[in-house]
């Protein structure tokens, strides 16, 4: 078998994708493309997809997915927001603020994952109906403007701090990879996330409780929903009620060109920053090239499409070699 085929089987598309995408975004770009700066700032802009593919993962791991986070990522950022502003003192603000948007996306988490966990409703169904629930409490309480008047350390702290010269969102989303490479990696939980995913019945018959590990799934998601939001929030300095709108694409997308199976139980997180890192080099490659907002949205869509035929085609060359 050649190294080609068996790097394929072991990660997936993703290294062929971004060696060609690397070459066509260099050549493309008119010398813009591979500069310091531009990916400084792709780093930061990853940072956030970065977080969130994390929480993603974590779902799909165990057989499911989570629509919800982008709207929910909206309504952290209109809480946050609103939380802040009705406080006078800035540090309670901030710190209210901050508790009250996590708190806000993990409940969110809570109620998909009690729903999918206990009354065994779809994913689809629930992440999906709540989606629309995020969505339109983002709307109401915000009245569909965004939200100014935050104190300005938050900006300066979460959206544009530097710590030893390194920006604070980025060294967040790595306190955030390397979370779950140990929960994943050195924990019980993570052995039963991959057990529940790969086989559910036999881990049923093994005695892991589905119930309670499907359900603490969704909740890490909501969490890291949650940080994505805040975390957000601060780099736009305001209360975004239409903020992450292509969050639930992107994130599926990245965590399966990462190698994480739609079909649960397999996939790694570094592989899964590795796809967060690629929508983002796609987008800033395709905005350095002129591509229409529209165009783009085309090219995501048909990404995820290839992305999910790779991974069939992935699954069943392994299962051929077993």
């Amino acid at each position: 078998m050649s190294t080609l085929k068996q790097l394929f089987i072991k990660v997936g598309v993703l290294p062929f994708l971004l060696v060609a995408l690397l070459i066509l975004f260099s050549l493309a770009g008119g010398g813009r493309f591979m500069t310091l700066s531009n990916m400084l700032t792709m780093s930061r802009q990853a940072t956030y997809l970065a977080i969130l593919t994390a929480g993603q993962m974590l779902t799909i791991l165990c057989a499911g997915f989570d629509l919800s986070v982008g709207a929910s990522v909206a309504l952290t950022s209109v809480v946050t927001s609103m939380t802040m502003v009705a406080f006078p003192s800035p540090v309670a603000a901030m710190i209210a603020g901050i508790l009250a948007g996590i708190a806000t996306a993990t409940l969110i988490g809570v109620a998909n994952g009690m729903t999918i966990a206990v009354f065994r409703v779809s994913p689809f169904v629930v992440t999906l109906g709540m989606m629309s629930v995020a969505q339109g409490l983002a709307l109401l309480l915000s009245k569909g403007v965004p939200i100014f008047n935050l104190p300005s350390y938050f900006n300066r702290m979460l959206g544009i701090g530097k710590i030893f010269g390194i920006p604070v969102p980025i060294l967040i989303a790595l306190l955030v990879i390397i979370l779950i490479s140990v929960l994943l990696n050195r924990t019980r939980i993570g052995r039963y996330f991959y057990a529940i995913g790969g086989n559910v019945e036999a881990a049923r018959l093994s005695g892991i409780a589905i119930r309670k590990y499907t359900f603490l799934a969704y909740v890490l998601c909501g969490t890291l929903t949650g940080i994505t939001g805040v975390m957000l929030t601060a780099r736009v300095a305001s209360g975004e009620p239409n903020l992450g709108a292509a969050f639930p694409l992107e994130s599926i997308a990245a965590a399966v060109i990462g190698g994480v199976s739609l079909r649960g139980g397999e996939g790694g997180v570094i592989g899964a920053i590795f796809g967060a890192i690629l929508i983002i080099l796609i987008r800033n490659g395709m905005d350095l090239m002129n591509i229409s907002s529209y165009l783009q949205m085309v090219v995501m869509g048909l990404l995820l499409i290839f992305a999910v035929v790779m991974d069939h085609f992935r699954l069943a060359m392994k299962g051929r070699l077993r």
